[in-house]
């Protein structure tokens, strides 16, 4: 499991003309991608490093201060660029596997008590950010 955490003062994802998920605060944006060895110890694994992470201001976390999370799935993450000038997607998990992986990271987040918004697993989503510092930071597990 990747992802690329941003630290934002506002961030939102648009579906068509609908916006879908949003935070108005500052906050982290969550790019999170799943490859085909991921389970449930990953899961868990994520959701407290995404809610621990201590990159807002005075190295504050979104457990210690309530800040909310923006979480969207971004099966991308695992492409690769070694060879050629066209990704291969073939590290990234199927829509079937990392659907519910990136669903039970965002319960996981909210069963710690964070707040977060999402975008929508396969849409064609318009993200908006204003990254703040910037501060973007890649978390593996």
């Amino acid at each position: 499991m990747r992802a690329v955490v941003m630290r934002v003062t506002r961030a939102s994802v648009t579906v068509g003309d609908e916006v879908v998920g949003e935070i108005k605060e500052p906050g982290l944006l969550v790019l999170l991608g799943i490859t085909h060895t991921d389970g449930a110890e990953q899961v868990d694994t994520m959701a407290r490093k995404l809610h621990e992470l201590r990159i807002l201001d005075e190295e504050q976390s979104c457990a210690s201060t309530g800040a909310p999370l923006l979480v969207v799935s971004q099966f991308t993450l695992y492409g690769d660029t070694r060879k050629g000038r066209r990704p291969t997607w073939t590290k990234a998990a199927p829509g079937s596997v990392a659907e519910p992986l990136v669903d039970a990271v965002v319960d996981a987040l909210r069963a710690r008590g964070a707040t977060v918004a999402t975008g929508r697993f396969g849409a064609d989503m318009a993200v908006e950010s204003v990254n703040d510092g910037p501060f973007t930071v890649l978390v593996e597990v």
